[in-house]
């Protein structure tokens, strides 16, 4: 196994302040740019702009173990002055890594502004600028353009063969070869201006404020899916699979609630993404609590069955050594992990890039948040891709599923129209 070596553009030394602001407002108004950086929940978290330094992570195996030495040494250099001292403040960087380890295209960006607002305290943390109380976190920014004239066209399979790809994938798990596949769907916009990020951003923070929304090297989403948080010894995930739509009122929410809890299908994939997340973390933590039954998320579009994990570290880890371990996930992937991702290469007829990657940030002490890059669309230029995937058991059917998916995409076609 060769180890992963990593284009990294910085200087030879950071020169890192973070200072207490007041607080800034809508963390996402503040981007100037529209090359945004983002981790933003229920208005908390981060955004930035600039790079100080980037890492360019090519395919192949121990990438995860890679950048986290590199950002070890860069950041164990650098000159800090952060007072703060909690996740998040100091040196961060944002990342977005390829689904498949075969994949180029992973991207690590250290930021030279970040702002960040938790529990009600907000700072601005600058890399070889001058900083100090006058700082500004706002510089002047770029008009808002919001996209116009869309035009959609299907991605690598239209509908009727992306069913028979499910079709096909039922086969192979029939077979018993495999317990479940996530086959992906993806979907092209085309608008007649670059399309800029931070209406992506504020659209989605507005519509789905409890999802992760996030921004990295034109990765734009947001996710439900909570891969892992660490702060200290403590670590948090949230598992999601099983998933139906949401009613047409509440006692049609309550019905399909029921009915999302109560199917053999749903409950018999959440149980394998579950089951993954508990043996990938048990070997790294001195505690752990994984609930024994699923409770429904509810989410604008759609309803999932959710169970949320935490657990205590033992030894020093970062975030990006958990991330290492539970990458892919049964939720994004199957199970066995080799042989899904076998049969994702065979049906998907397209390289899905960074979705249903790792995507977040972690910070100098190792402390960060990662999600899974859901409901999100890669942007280049005036064209962007959007993604969606449905977990495939025995008994799916590939009309409800073509359903599922359609589902799914809605939430970027949101952010995308308006």
């Amino acid at each position: 196994m060769g180890r992963v070596r990593l284009a990294v553009t910085a200087p030879d030394r950071l020169d890192v302040h973070t200072v207490e602001i007041d607080d800034p407002g809508d963390l996402i108004s503040c981007l100037p740019h529209p090359s945004a950086l983002a981790w933003v929940r229920h208005g908390e978290g981060l955004v930035g702009w600039g790079e100080a330094a980037r890492l360019t992570v090519p395919a192949g195996p121990g990438r995860f173990t890679a950048v986290q030495g590199l950002l070890a040494e860069l950041f164990g250099g650098a000159r800090v002055d952060d007072p703060l001292g909690v996740p998040g403040s100091g040196p961060v960087a944002f990342g977005s890594f390829a689904f498949d380890p075969a994949s180029g295209g992973s991207v690590v960006i250290v930021p030279r502004r970040v702002l960040g607002r938790r529990g009600g305290r907000a700072w601005l943390t600058t890399i070889g600028e001058a900083s100090g109380p006058a700082a500004r976190p706002v510089e002047s920014a770029d008009p808002l353009t919001a996209p116009s004239q869309l035009t959609w066209s299907d991605g690598a399979l239209s509908a009727p063969g992306w069913q028979r790809a499910v079709a096909a994938a039922v086969q192979h798990i029939r077979t018993g070869r495999l317990g479940k596949v996530v086959l992906a769907r993806d979907l092209y916009a085309q608008a007649a201006e670059p399309i800029d990020a931070r209406v992506l951003l504020a659209r989605l923070a507005q519509r789905f404020p409890a999802c992760y929304t996030f921004a990295c090297a034109g990765l734009v989403g947001a996710t439900p899916e909570l891969l892992i948080r660490r702060t200290g010894e403590e670590v948090e995930s949230l598992v999601l699979a099983g998933t139906t739509a949401r009613g047409t009122d509440p006692a049609d929410d309550t019905a399909r609630a029921a009915r999302l809890l109560a199917s053999a299908k749903d409950r018999h994939e959440h149980a394998y993404a579950a089951q993954m997340v508990r043996e990938a973390l048990a070997p790294l933590c001195a505690e752990l609590s994984v609930p024994d039954d699923p409770q429904v998320l509810t989410l604008p579009n759609v309803m999932h069955l959710a169970s949320p994990v935490r657990g205590r570290l033992h030894g020093e880890r970062s975030v990006l050594d958990v991330v290492e371990a539970l990458h892919p996930t049964p939720a994004v992937c199957g199970t066995p992990t080799d042989r899904a991702l076998e049969l994702i290469r065979h049906l998907e007829a397209m390289d899905r890039g960074r979705y249903a990657g790792p995507v977040g940030w972690v910070d100098a002490r190792g402390d960060g948040e990662w999600g899974i890059a859901l409901r999100c669309a890669e942007l280049d230029g005036t064209r962007a891709r959007l993604f969606a995937g449905c977990g495939i058991v025995a008994d799916s059917d590939p009309a409800a599923e073509l359903a599922e998916a359609h589902n799914k995409f809605r939430a970027m076609r949101y952010a995308l129209q308006g």
